[in-house]
């Protein structure tokens, strides 16, 4: 039987192929730049024509990201933020929206520390619907994902540039809600790819599952937001909007009051242009 959880995002991606659209998938990390402006984010990130948010669970040795989310988790764990508070965000924002998939990203590390059956447990009932879990393999995965699924939860497999197609039949193995490509090797925030060789690579992951192809990393701009979204099922943009936020913080760290409005209107234009990406296209 589909869980509440599974069901948000394949209704949410259903919808959207119904529609002939990309989904607009935007990273925050919990608690930047503190707990209260954090969770207004969060509940301006769907009118401001977000599909899918991934909230990132701050940790102190974020080692697949670049400068702009490492910062991001800093500033955010030196104001509390913890996964306990993680998950009220979570609980907070679900009691005014209950249709929008919310993926957890980030380590393992917190995951266990915390305890990984009573962590997916808590995070189903905060109203979590997948997991992204960048530093843990296949070959490790089931420790967490076989919690996971008994509690409704989708654990998002990532694929790369040198993922081959042998890899592939490993990393897709029981895979559920999204495959998330990692565009570029290297650290979030960095080159971005060409929608050429992104477009190779979805093509080739989707000879493998017939689960929707998430593409992130490198994608700063609406245009390139745009051209993600006409060869991929969604395109995800973390760092360029971390780095927005960052942009509206006063001297001592705090949030300007014109923040929240500033990080809105960038995601905006970038959901527009995933938008126009199909349309132009149909034309």
């Amino acid at each position: 039987m589909t869980s509440i959880g599974n069901h948000r995002l394949d209704k949410c991606f259903a919808a959207l192929r119904e529609d002939s659209q990309a989904a607009m998938i935007a990273f925050v990390t919990a608690g930047d730049p503190d707990h209260d402006t954090s969770l207004e984010l969060l509940r301006g990130l769907p009118k401001a024509g977000v599909d899918v948010i991934e909230l990132g669970m701050p940790f102190t040795d974020p080692v697949a990201d670049g400068p702009a989310i490492q910062a991001a988790n800093l500033r955010a764990l030196g104001n509390g933020a913890n996964m306990i508070r993680t998950l009220d965000l979570v609980r907070c924002f679900r009691r005014e929206d209950d249709a929008t998939p919310i993926i957890l990203m980030g380590y393992f590390n917190p995951v266990y520390a915390y305890g990984t059956e009573k962590f997916v447990s808590d995070a189903a009932s905060a109203g979590v619907d997948g997991l992204i879990v960048v530093d843990l393999p296949p070959e490790e995965i089931a420790e967490l994902e076989t919690p996971a699924n008994a509690s409704g939860l989708s654990v998002v497999r990532l694929a790369t540039p040198t993922t081959d197609d042998n890899r592939l039949e490993t990393v897709l193995a029981g895979a559920k809600g999204f495959v998330y490509y990692v565009a570029i090797a290297g650290i979030t925030g960095g080159a971005s790819a060409e929608a050429k060789s992104v477009d190779i690579a979805v093509t080739r992951i989707k000879r493998h599952t017939e689960l929707p192809v998430a593409v992130g990393f490198g994608i700063k701009t609406p245009e390139q937001a745009a051209a993600i979204a006409q060869v991929a099922d969604a395109a995800v943009v973390g760092s360029a909007i971390v780095s927005k936020l960052e942009q509206n913080l006063d001297e001592q760290g705090k949030a300007r009051p014109e923040l929240v409005a500033k990080v809105m209107e960038l995601v905006s234009a970038l959901a527009a242009g995933v938008r126009q990406a199909r349309a132009a296209a149909a034309e």
